[in-house]
């Protein structure tokens, strides 16, 4: 656990994307700071060297606890005053802010849209290329990437694979499996046969009580068709990770905070740092939520959840953030 001034240092981190400590999914207990971004060391290919595995057999309770970021929706390359005035700002700003803590995140995935849709290819390179030079400006941890419809949807993920590497992967960490899934360059937006096939002989390894986590761009539920907040075969995926007791999933898409249960599997989203969306309670046109200059972080927040070494030993608070985050 944290001591006080690592603490402070991770409330910083905790302000800018989704922090998940690892005692908390080896219990299938979560938490996220939904509501950022973060990248890391390197940034090519898949996203960088997979971050070693424990020696097989090692007790799940016997892991260390460990904490990354899950970061969303960056768009870069987006223009759009009324929404963010500056949006050329976040994505350096996120990368110096992680640079600066003293306690640096065991890994960072970015879960989709990492630039802002283009027709043009020779733009939608441009983009990738920028994305992916600032954040190699990553000191540290090790970035994980996967593709948003904006960067994959327009040409199946050509440009995508060719810039940043593989549309789907996983890894193993301290006991976790992490998988990542296209459902972003189909364009109907569907996981298909074939990645669901990956997928059966990606878990065939592991028994129903291994800690598995998911990524995922969009929701693998309905959440709102009509805003094309789904996965079309998303039910098919959750079948497969429904025999697995110890199962998270983390999306992005929606720019917001939210949490659902397909039964005892937990779905957490994770906000943007570019721009908020509404709620899907809302009617009518999906719409981004106007800039508030009054309060020019509205929109994110987050979650911690920490956790010791006992079943029951956690603490989950929610947490407001705040318009200016004190150095």
């Amino acid at each position: 656990m944290p001591n006080s001034d690592e603490r402070r240092d991770v409330l910083k981190l905790l302000s800018m994307g989704g922090v998940v400590f690892a005692s908390a999914l080896l219990r299938g207990v979560t938490g996220c700071s939904s509501g950022g971004e973060a990248p890391s060391r390197d940034a090519g290919g898949d996203g960088g060297e997979a971050p070693p595995s424990p020696p097989s057999g090692t007790p799940r309770g016997a892991l260390e606890d460990f904490f990354f970021l899950q970061i969303s929706d960056t768009h870069w390359g987006f223009v759009g005053p009324a929404v963010n005035p500056e949006p050329t700002a976040e994505l350096p700003a996120l990368v110096a802010a992680i640079n600066a803590s003293s306690m640096k995140p065991d890994f960072i995935v970015f879960t989709g849209d990492l630039t802002h849709n283009v027709d043009d290819p020779t733009v939608r390179r441009q983009r990738m290329m920028e994305f992916k030079q600032i954040v190699s400006g990553l000191t540290g941890p090790i970035v994980k990437l996967m593709p948003g419809e904006h960067d994959a949807a327009a040409d199946g993920g050509g440009v995508y694979r060719e810039v940043m590497g593989d549309l789907r992967w996983s890894f193993d960490y301290k006991g976790i499996h992490f998988v990542a899934l296209d459902n972003v360059s189909d364009p109907q937006a569907r996981i298909g046969d074939e990645q669901l096939a990956w997928l059966r002989n990606d878990l065939a390894a592991f028994d129903a009580e291994a800690p598995i986590v998911v990524f995922a761009h969009r929701p693998l539920w309905s959440l709102k068709p009509e805003w094309d907040w789904n996965t079309p075969d998303g039910a098919k995926v959750i079948d497969l990770l429904t025999p697995y007791h110890n199962v998270t999933v983390f999306f992005g898409h929606i720019h917001q905070e939210l949490h659902h249960m397909t039964g005892h599997i937990s779905h957490h989203s994770a906000r943007s740092t570019m721009f908020a969306l509404p709620t899907p309670e809302t009617s009518g046109m999906r719409q981004p939520v106007p800039w508030d200059p009054a309060r020019p972080n509205a929109g994110l927040g987050y979650r911690s959840v920490e956790a010791g070494t006992h079943v029951a030993d956690y603490t989950l608070s929610e947490m407001p953030l705040p318009d200016e985050v004190q150095p």
